[in-house]
């Protein structure tokens, strides 16, 4: 019988799986995942803005016609938990040397004359960016419709016209998803990278010497990017909470001090109904009648079973079943499931099997089987805790 307050744990099959629901679990930690557990792919297409190391007295706009181009990318990545992931990202796409600008002592010597004046160039870039989802980082883990995510970058950039030129590529970035279903997502991102100062394949050594000025960041190519895409959730998605240990032992000994304070209050009722017997001195039947009416045996029961789980409560029931002999009266057995876990037909299947099952003990004990009337109750939820509803109550009438 004690075992009773590990039965929603150990038990996952047939109906009984919703007793689960009752363990407690910790906010901010989950079950390790699998390997193949919440991969993603993603797909978008990117607007950057580009800025030259040799570049002087260019607008900082980040729209300029001068500046603008047009990129692709997709990413494949995992997270290994809820806060941190890592992804692999390769861009393709256009780049721009942004040229010399109008220098007031000079004059109008390297104006801008057209698109020319920062001539496009084809790039591709692969980088490994890992990520740190700061929802789940500061809130804890829970499904969400939008996650908000910050991401480091480290990389290499292929300039395929200019000389063409390789550089080390790093940055940082900010990414948004917003979860339309379970595995489908689109995503917002805005980034920065840095490259070396000859990135787009011009280096500021190779600006002209009149032309002066400090360029709008620094000796070093950049470009500032944002992003549009939709991804897909591959795998198991999400993580499992970590059940509260503490909290589990802490339910489950008060559940057994319940059980142990019931048991105390059946044997000494044992016991007062054995020594009534012993002594043979039965109450006259009318006065037996009103005396046994209220007493009342139970039977308990593990869940989802309908085998007695301890055979120490049927000592209650051979106690009822002596009087009942002696007096020549009809024993009532009533079964019961609870009614959380389970549907209606099949705690009232269970119910009436437990009943007949504490019936055909009280036949072995010598009870005339047309002096038993059985009855099946179904799922109830009279008694807390739960447990104590998976019994069968056996009574005179």
């Amino acid at each position: 019988m004690l075992l009773l307050a590990f039965a929603g744990i150990s038990f996952g099959a047939f109906a009984q799986e919703a007793e689960t629901n009752e363990i407690p679990t910790l906010k901010h930690k989950v079950v390790t995942n699998g390997f193949w557990d919440n991969w993603f792919v993603s797909l978008g297409a990117d607007f950057i803005s580009n800025y030259s190391s040799q570049e002087f007295g260019v607008s900082g706009n980040p729209f300029a016609r001068e500046r603008g181009s047009w990129a692709g990318h997709i990413t494949v990545g995992k997270w290994a938990t809820p806060s941190f992931g890592l992804r692999v990202k390769a861009g393709f796409g256009q780049g721009r040397q942004v040229n010399y600008a109008y220098n007031t002592y000079l004059g109008p010597v390297y104006t801008w004359t057209n698109d020319m004046a920062s001539p496009k160039y084809t790039q591709i870039n692969v980088s490994l960016q890992p990520m740190l989802n700061l929802h789940n980082l500061f809130a804890g883990y829970k499904p969400r419709v939008w996650n908000t995510i910050f991401y480091g970058t480290v990389g290499w950039y292929h300039n395929t016209d200019c000389l063409p030129k390789n550089s080390v590529l790093v940055g940082a970035g900010w990414l948004n998803t917003f979860n339309v279903t379970k595995r489908f997502h689109i995503n917002v991102d805005i980034y920065a990278n840095m490259g070396e100062d000859d990135m787009d394949g011009v280096s500021i050594a190779d600006a002209p010497a009149e032309v002066t000025g400090t360029p709008a960041f620094g000796t070093r190519d950049w470009q500032i990017g944002a992003s549009v895409g939709f991804g897909f959730n591959l795998g198991k998605v999400g993580w499992d909470n970590a059940p509260d240990v503490d909290a589990i032992m802490a339910m489950n000994k008060a559940q057994l001090d319940a059980l142990n304070a019931s048991l105390v209050d059946q044997q000494a009722e044992n016991e007062r109904l054995m020594a009534l017997i012993k002594s043979h001195k039965c109450p006259e039947p009318t006065k037996q009648v009103t005396q046994i009416v209220s007493s009342r045996a139970s039977v308990f029961f593990n869940i989802g079973k309908s085998k007695i789980a301890s055979k120490k409560d049927l000592v209650t029931v051979k106690g009822l079943a002596e009087c009942a002999k002696a007096n020549g009266q009809t024993i009532v057995v009533t079964g019961y499931a609870d009614s959380k876990t389970g549907t209606a037909s099949y705690n009232q299947a269970l119910s009436e099997k437990r009943a007949q099952v504490v019936a055909e003990e009280i036949v072995k004990m010598g009870v005339s089987r047309d002096k038993i009337e059985v009855v099946g109750k179904g799922g109830v939820k009279d008694l807390s805790p739960i447990s104590y509803n998976r019994r069968v109550v056996v009574s005179l009438k």
